[in-house]
């Protein structure tokens, strides 16, 4: 069963000023699940594996064919698999976590594609994504020299701890580094999951990637 109402009220009350987009991760369910939030509404998808992402948007486009879903990329991109995950033209790449790996991209891309630079807020080795004092740099860098690959955000996974107060640090590091990038063009601050998404809304996501507390 579907929990899409129930966690569409908590977004909006966990609100502030702006609009908050949920991604529902689709990573350990089944197409006949993603239809089920789909034919509620929910049109953008996120998958950590391209492979995964390939299959489903294979057998969802036929099932589809006139309503597309929305797919955003948020895993880890191996070098191997940068060619297929072009092939699929996702919405939005989310996981863009250095300058070498978007040049990678850029070179094999014929169409533009939006990405979110990832940034490792929470200094945690166990993440990618840039160090947060390198991370504006990082994102001008990947706008001045990609030809396609289009900038337009950052992503953050907040601190795996149980203190709250430091998770919210977290957020707040990439909230500000956000901030730093709009005149530059960024529109996405994408954070927060689903044991975490409330506070990372009230530190100022726009964006939250929801799996396992969408699913019940």
């Amino acid at each position: 069963m579907s929990n899409l109402e129930e966690i569409l009220k908590r977004i909006d009350s966990a609100g502030l000023n702006e609009a908050v987009k949920l991604v529902a991760v689709s990573k350990n369910v089944t197409v006949k699940e993603v239809l089920e939030l789909f034919n509620k509404g929910q049109v953008d998808f996120g998958e950590n594996r391209v492979q995964e992402l390939k299959n489903k948007q294979q057998i969802l486009a036929e099932i589809l064919p006139q309503k597309p879903i929305k797919w955003h990329f948020i895993g880890r991109l191996q070098s191997n698999k940068i060619n297929q995950l072009i092939s699929l033209r996702p919405t939005l790449w989310q996981s863009c976590e250095s300058l070498k790996t978007a040049l990678e991209v850029d070179k094999r891309l014929d169409y533009d594609l939006e990405c979110l630079l990832q940034i490792n807020s929470a200094k945690e080795e166990s993440k990618q994504g840039v160090e947060a004092k390198m991370a504006v740099e990082t994102f001008l860098s990947i706008k001045e020299s990609c030809k396609f690959l289009r900038p337009v955000g950052v992503m953050s996974i907040g601190a795996h701890v149980d203190d709250m107060k430091t998770i919210q640090k977290s957020f707040e590091t990439t909230r500000k580094i956000y901030e730093e990038l709009e005149q530059y063009g960024a529109k996405i601050c994408s954070m927060g999951m689903s044991s975490d998404f409330e506070l990372a809304i009230k530190c100022g996501s726009n964006m939250v990637r929801l799996g396992s507390v969408l699913y019940k």
